[in-house]
């Protein structure tokens, strides 16, 4: 198997239920055709650089998967011929993957996920903690040491 990464776009007004569909349709193909799905991010709704078929806006998805080579023919195939998909991009990230290197490739992801996950919680809780303010002795300090500086005059 080779290790990739998809990425597509669906038309963003056909709904939730069809984002799902669709993901999972995709998922399916993979691991039916002797694949294995590492990871896969909904990255959601995202402006588009430029309009693609007079869409401004798309759903992205991103899939990060291991698979024989055939499966991306049978894959993109169906991605062409379904008019809900407005690109997509296959990228073949190593030429051979093995059941250990898989199992290593989630692992990894799943630490980047939880790593993630503590900088946002350490984000919300520096948020909701009270901000110091300046006392007037500080302020009155810096007022003092700008008065003795002795100014040039010419």
């Amino acid at each position: 198997m080779r290790h990739y990464e998809t990425t597509y776009i669906l038309r963003p007004n056909i709904g939730e239920e069809q984002f799902t569909e669709i993901i999972d349709r995709t998922n399916a193909l993979i691991t039916n055709d002797g694949g294995t799905i590492i990871s896969v991010d909904r990255w959601g709704m995202k402006k588009l650089a430029y309009e693609i078929k007079k869409e401004v806006q798309g759903y992205y998805v991103y899939v990060n998967y291991a698979a024989p080579g055939h499966t991306i023919e049978e894959l993109e195939r169906i991605f062409r011929i379904d008019d809900r998909l407005l690109r997509f991009l296959t990228i073949k990230l190593n030429e051979s993957m093995d059941e250990a290197a898989i199992t290593l490739e989630k692992e990894k992801i799943a630490a980047q996920a939880a790593a993630l996950e503590a900088a946002e919680a350490e984000e919300s809780e520096e948020e909701s903690a009270p901000v110091e303010t300046k006392t007037a002795d500080v302020v009155e300090e810096k007022a003092a040491t700008t008065a003795e500086e002795p100014t040039e005059e010419a």
